[in-house]
């Protein structure tokens, strides 16, 4: 399936009936009078979060959505039917904006959440609603109330728990598939994910978290370069980030601050989100390069950095227990030496 995480949409309420302009006539009545009904109230547009979509791809091959029209009323003081709701599926973390793509209308963070896109036109009245003791023969319907329409912006933030970031290459891919039971493409040149891809970390105990790979950042993504900085809005919803740098380059703090640098370049909050560093790929250092390394990313970063390795699975078992303390509130336990032989069974 392609991932889709913005699209436009056109939407378009349905409009109100039209009162009836009738008059009873009857055989042998001696007394008739308007009998017109009102009409039917259009149906309204509704956008609807729902759990099993991670992707907007659907809104490609269909971008104009409307609602029934009411039915006008009819004689005998028959109100007509109200017009169908048309109810729009979305995945769970949309966005809703305004066409200026500026104005939020809704934010749709939980299943089942609804947001009114556009309000049907009320039904117009028959001419039996303006009879007075004056007006007995009233010629008077009203005719429904128009359509809505509107252009909207559709934004897809992933829910996650965790992001993992990084410069191109630093293993989050191969990570994340370490971990969890995603599949995702993994080679030896930069850019190879295109897309966030989402995995869901399953521990022992039946606890579980989601954990999401961001497609890798370089120095100047803020303002476009590479494929720039659209997709750290799936970072926003995140708990926390894990940071990972790539322990086979030379130049591990600089490419830890060229990381920090564009998230903060970025705003949204993610400067100020809970960071783990993590020093990758040690299972290809030697333990003289290791510690050196994981000395200047530690200092880089101002706290310890931890040392794994998503080959091996060097250090992943503590980085996930820690991770789902984190997601819980709970406090993380002073983190155990891994064994660096050890692997990482989801």
């Amino acid at each position: 399936m392609k991932f889709l995480d913005r699209t436009k949409i056109y939407v378009a309420s349905g409009a109100g009936g039209a009162g009836c302009l009738s008059f009873r006539r009857e055989k042998f009545v001696e007394f008739g009078g308007p009998n017109g009904g009102d009409g039917g109230r259009g149906g309204h547009v509704f956008a609807e979060a729902v759990p099993n979509l991670n992707t907007l791809i659907d809104f490609r091959f269909q971008q104009h959505f409307t609602a029934k029209n009411g039915r006008p009323g009819e004689g005998s003081n028959r109100t007509g039917a109200d017009g169908e709701d048309l109810v729009i599926r979305v995945p769970v973390g949309t966005e809703i904006y305004e066409e200026d793509e500026a104005t939020l209308v809704a934010d749709l963070k939980a299943p089942g959440e609804r947001a009114l896109l556009a309000r049907g036109g009320n039904g117009g009245f028959g001419n039996a609603h303006f009879k007075t003791s004056t007006n007995r023969a009233p010629t008077r319907a009203n005719a429904g109330q128009p359509v809505e329409e509107r252009t909207l912006w559709l934004r897809l933030k992933l829910i996650a728990d965790f992001g993992l970031v990084g410069l191109p290459n630093a293993g989050k891919s191969t990570l994340l598939s370490a971990v969890t039971a995603a599949r995702p493409k993994i080679a030896d040149y930069p850019f190879t994910t295109l897309h966030p891809g989402l995995g869901v970390v399953r521990l022992g105990d039946g606890e579980s978290f989601v954990l999401a790979d961001i497609p890798g950042l370089i120095e100047g993504a803020h303002e476009g370069a590479g494929i720039g900085d659209r997709f750290l809005g799936h970072v926003e919803r995140c708990a926390a980030i894990v940071h990972l740098v790539d322990g086979t380059s030379a130049t591990v703090a600089d490419d830890y601050r060229t990381i920090r640098s564009e998230l903060a370049a970025y705003g949204g909050g993610l400067e100020e989100k809970p960071e783990i560093a993590c020093l990758n790929k040690v299972d290809a250092l030697d333990e003289a390069t290791k510690k050196k390394r994981l000395a200047a990313l530690s200092k880089a970063a101002g706290r310890p950095a931890r040392a794994i390795s998503g080959v091996s699975g060097a250090g992943l078992p503590a980085l996930m227990r820690d991770l789902m303390n984190l997601k819980l509130g709970r406090a993380t336990p002073a983190e155990k030496k891994e064994d660096a032989a050890g692997e990482w069974t989801p």
